[in-house]
């Protein structure tokens, strides 16, 4: 295996850095293949409502190029988002030996399965969905996606929930290949001075006492995400001595800040959207990072590993994708019954407790859980994938 083609909608600040970390770390010869621009083009987010751009180079340290998307309404909300007809014959000039695809869910994606099948250029799939909370699949979707994934010369997943998923629709053992979900842990590194300093500037401008314990909520304000729920868990029973912070945008801000206004004595702060520079000083202030996200659409949540490098326990629902791998209840952080508050309410005042009484214990915890999802694991599982593969099964 020479030549790696890696396909993925758009560049992010998860997968860039890894990129690079391939680039210096290994003899791989890749290249990137972007659908889209989102991420380094400023453009309006809808799930933020603003717009925005990662205000760290996702491009520098590797191979890429853009292929241009001919989308009458380019996104990645939609199948037709992703319409790039020149790929095929950019992939045709590179002559990769392999082809890498993150996801399958657009239009470009099943173009470029359909012509690696046809030349006969094996195919390496990444994706981390899971089936957490959700009954059996139907008979027909196991056959649809078992079809689909039999196209697929060797599989990575992220973690065990992605690896029941895979399993579910037929993948057998021998092709899955575990490459863990992982973040720049050299970015999210609490012992940095400039990220100790900003944290220190922002407990200062927030006005909050030495031994004061911050709960933070960071991300979208989406139903999905369940900042409501979190906010009326805290909100049920006095604490005089911690804090909820919320960080971010999105369409339920106006009800949780008149939410949070009904109850004067309860200290609830909102700061704006940070940006990924900003996001390890929000890390270093809180104590508990909560992730409460209902339904599937939470795949992973990188978020908590983010957090976790930071030495941030976190409590998170149980169908956040991660959870069975990152977070233990009792042991790294704690669990509760997604659309369950009296749960969430009852785990909430046991993290608080706990953290009272042991924060370094459990700090140290969850520096040694998250020590075992970095780029070296996510790599070592891409290497391996790629040694295994084998021609993929004719279609029928």
């Amino acid at each position: 295996m020479t030549r790696l083609a890696i396909i993925l909608s758009h560049p992010t600040q998860y997968y860039s850095p890894w990129f690079r970390w391939l680039r210096t770390h290994t003899t791989l010869d890749f290249r990137v293949f972007y659908l889209w621009d989102f991420g380094v083009t400023t453009r309006h987010d809808p799930q933020f409502g603003l717009p925005f751009a990662w205000d760290v180079d996702l491009l520098a340290g590797y191979d890429s190029e853009f292929v241009p998307n001919r989308a009458a309404r380019p996104g990645t909300e939609h199948f037709w988002g992703l319409r790039n007809p020149a790929l095929l014959a950019r992939l045709a000039i590179w002559r990769p030996d392999a082809v890498l695809l993150f996801g399958y869910r657009y239009a470009a994606h099943l173009r470029a399965i359909a012509w690696c099948r046809r030349w006969g250029v094996p195919l390496v799939f990444r994706g981390d969905s899971h089936l957490l909370g959700q009954p059996r699949p139907a008979l027909l979707k196991r056959l649809v996606l078992g079809a689909l994934y039999r196209q697929f010369a060797t599989v990575t997943y992220v973690g065990a929930a992605n690896r029941a998923y895979f399993e579910t629709f037929g993948v057998p053992a021998d092709r899955l290949h575990f490459a863990p979900h992982a973040v720049n842990h050299e970015h999210f590194d609490p012992h940095l001075p400039v990220h100790q300093d900003a944290a220190g500037r922002l407990r200062a401008d927030l006005g909050l006492a030495p031994g004061r314990r911050v709960v933070l909520f960071a991300g979208k304000f989406l139903p999905r995400k369940q900042p409501l729920a979190l906010l009326e868990a805290f909100l049920s029973a006095p604490r005089p001595d911690a804090t909820l912070l919320f960080v971010g945008e999105g369409e339920e801000k106006t009800a949780l800040q008149a939410r949070a206004a009904q109850t004067p004595d309860a200290d609830v702060r909102f700061l704006p959207f940070a940006n990924q520079s900003e996001m390890p000083a929000r890390y270093l202030l809180a104590d508990l990072f909560v992730l409460p996200s209902q339904g599937n659409s939470e795949t992973w949540g990188l978020a908590v590993n983010e957090a976790m490098h930071m030495g941030r326990p976190c409590l998170v629902s149980d169908v956040v994708g991660c959870q069975r791998d990152l977070v233990t209840d009792g042991d790294t952080g704690w669990v509760f019954r997604a659309g369950d508050p009296a749960h969430l309410k009852l785990k909430l005042n046991e993290a608080l407790k706990a953290l009272s009484r042991d924060a370094a214990g459990w700090r140290a915890r969850v520096a040694a859980r998250i020590a075992g999802y970095t780029y070296v694991q996510s790599t070592e599982g891409l290497l391996r994938a790629l040694a295994a593969i084998r021609p993929p099964a004719p279609n029928p």
